[in-house]
């Protein structure tokens, strides 16, 4: 299914039924329905009917949570995993992506996680921080870039020079000292993933900084 803004048929729908849902997450209707009703999945019932409705943020939620790809829905939006365990970090990053509008981003701090979020989210980009213990920059390098489904994901690594000087040596995308701005990480990643710096969320987010 396309997913760009002219066929896309989710583009700008608010409330989806159970059917429409299916469709969008790629399962069944009644799989749909006993999330629903077992309140795993929240919505409403249409007054005086027994049919569902399902607002979109509740959706996306749905689907995150579950490791659905969000790409029927959110269609040009990057996504981004962010493998850090620490507060400072992760709020930058958050208020930075949500501040342009063109991420979509996931967290995790822990190796079986970042496994499988990988595999099931997809990221166009994973920003990891090399003060982990359990992260080899080599390691994670070879698996990327020897993996057909994998090889196109671009790397950023978060750490100190010297650690950064071994990392750029594994063939990383790229290096951000921490502690990093919101527009460091921004003004690394945008150019990288091939967007315009000058979009309409570009142009917002150039003119807040320089206010």
């Amino acid at each position: 299914m396309e997913t760009n803004g002219a066929t896309n048929p989710w583009t700008g729908k608010k409330i989806f039924t159970t059917g429409e849902a299916a469709l969008v997450c790629k399962v069944s209707q009644q799989t749909i329905i006993r999330c629903f009703d077992a309140g795993r999945l929240e919505g409403f019932r249409v007054p005086g009917s027994k049919f569902r409705r399902i607002p979109r943020e509740e959706l996306l939620r749905f689907m995150r949570q579950n490791g659905i790809s969000t790409e029927s829905l959110e269609g040009d939006r990057q996504r981004i995993l962010l493998i850090d365990d620490h507060a400072d970090t992760i709020s930058t990053a958050r208020l930075a992506f949500e501040r342009d509008g063109r991420f979509d981003l996931r967290l995790c701090s822990d190796a079986y996680d970042a496994g499988l979020i990988t595999m099931a989210f997809r990221p166009h980009a994973i920003v990891v921080d090399l003060g982990l213990s359990w992260i080899d920059a080599p390691a994670l390098c070879r698996r990327l870039r020897t993996d057909a489904a994998l090889k196109d994901i671009r790397l950023i690594v978060c750490r100190g020079p010297a650690t950064a000087d071994r990392a750029i040596d594994a063939g990383v995308d790229g290096v951000l000292s921490k502690p990093f701005t919101g527009d460091a990480l921004l003004s690394r990643l945008i150019p990288m993933l091939g967007l315009d710096a000058d979009t309409e969320s570009g142009r917002n987010h150039h003119s807040r900084t320089a206010s």
